[in-house]
């Protein structure tokens, strides 16, 4: 025996309990874990939304729709990339229904929840860019936070490491779930070895693309749903190595864990959208809503757009405009609503009021007249498109 061996290994320790009960109810720490991300979530893309012009409490209104929805996506991801645990030889097809018992694919989380997001948002009159681009740094955030509820699980680790941050893994017992097994003194089995905890990779990267979001953000202004493809864009470059580590079970496709295609596709579809998607950011003023009283400062977003003048709850804004940020901070200051602009070429119809059509020639579907009636009628063409013109009707008009 060495000097060397005989020094305990630094380790990180995991926990042999994840789930607790409450009397009848049992309290799950991964729960816990989503919820607490749920909620920092929310809090920040509140923040982030009231700085664009939406008023308080919007992300409530999105977080109805967009959480049932994400879990929904996730639970469909994880069936539908690991059937055989249903439907297969042996399987349980109504399991696929216990959400319960872990299975939740942060794929089909994302896209989830952007269907709910996006019908949340068509109920506001939020532009879905809008959102999207309020939520790309909460998402990350919340991703960190959940991923410890894998370290409360003792799921999803790397592979063996002799690191000083190599983790420790308990035995879990499959007829108990949510406790680790024990020996005959009572003390929770641990496996042989330490291993890499990809979960704490994954939750420090997380951090990292939220910050990176929020610094590239505050530069550069992104709108369009460009930060939300920043976001898209950070995660999955981290979610590559990451998947490429772990050990748990997975489908592969040519030897490569499905995760990881899935990932580098992903990838590759946000490039695409932030490289060529291209616009300012979108503020909003809010349309069918008293003109707010700015408060001293001058800063119209912390007036509570959703209360009456004598405190009783009104309707929310009926809908929301688009304007620039200059017409955004003189609305802030003032409370006045910028006049609409003024429409563009494009919005105009292709023929105008000064358009004419040739008149008729008299041998034009019509008998044989005289020379003078023809001219008559040449003179008096103008006359008619004009009064047509007068009742709203163009030459241009008739003839579609």
């Amino acid at each position: 025996m060495t000097l060397a061996s005989s020094i305990p290994q630094a380790a990180l320790p995991s926990p042999s309990t994840a789930v607790w009960q409450l009397g009848p109810v049992p309290i799950r720490a991964y729960a816990l874990c989503i919820i607490l991300g749920i909620v920092l979530a929310c809090w920040l893309t509140e923040r982030r939304l009231r700085q664009r012009g939406v008023a308080p409490g919007a992300v409530l209104d999105i977080a109805v729709w967009a959480v049932p929805a994400g879990i929904i996506g996730a639970r469909i991801y994880h069936v539908i990339t690991s059937p055989e645990k249903y439907f297969g030889a042996g399987g349980e097809p109504l399991k696929a229904l216990y959400i319960w018992e872990g299975g939740l694919g942060i794929w089909g989380a994302v896209a989830g929840g952007a269907v709910g997001a996006w019908i949340a948002a068509r109920q506001l009159g939020i532009p879905f860019a809008v959102v999207a681009d309020a939520l790309a740094p909460g998402l990350p955030l919340a991703q960190a936070v959940g991923r410890f509820g894998n370290w409360f699980n003792n799921e999803l680790y790397g592979g063996r490491t002799t690191l000083p941050w190599g983790l420790e893994v308990h035995k879990m017992d499959s007829a108990n779930p949510g406790q680790a097994q024990v020996d005959e003194a009572g003390n929770p089995i641990l496996l042989p070895g330490l291993y890499h905890p990809t979960f704490l990779y994954e939750a420090i990267w997380n951090v990292g693309v939220a910050a990176l979001v929020l610094v590239l953000d505050r530069r550069l202004k992104l709108g369009k749903g460009r930060a939300f493809a920043l976001y898209v864009m950070g995660y999955t470059a981290g979610r590559f190595w990451i998947e490429i580590m772990r050990t748990d079970e997975a489908n592969e496709i040519l030897g490569v864990r499905l995760n990881v295609w899935t990932a580098a596709l992903v990838f590759i579809g946000a490039l695409i959208y932030f490289l060529r998607v291209r616009g300012p950011r979108e503020y909003l003023i809010p349309v069918g809503a008293p003109a707010p009283v700015p408060p001293p400062g001058g800063d119209v977003s912390q007036v509570d757009l959703s209360r009456a003048e004598h405190g009783a709850r009104a309707a929310a804004p009926e809908g929301y405009r688009t304007v620039d940020e200059e017409q955004f901070r003189a609305y802030q200051e003032t409370g006045e609503v910028p006049p609409a602009a003024p429409p563009t070429a494009t919005d105009l119809p292709e023929a105008h009021a000064d358009d004419h059509v040739p008149a008729a020639r008299a041998d034009d579907d019509v008998p044989a007249a005289r020379a003078d009636d023809a001219d008559r009628a040449d003179a008096d063409a103008p006359q008619r498109d004009d009064r047509a013109d007068t009742a709203g009707v163009r030459p241009a008009d008739r003839d579609s």
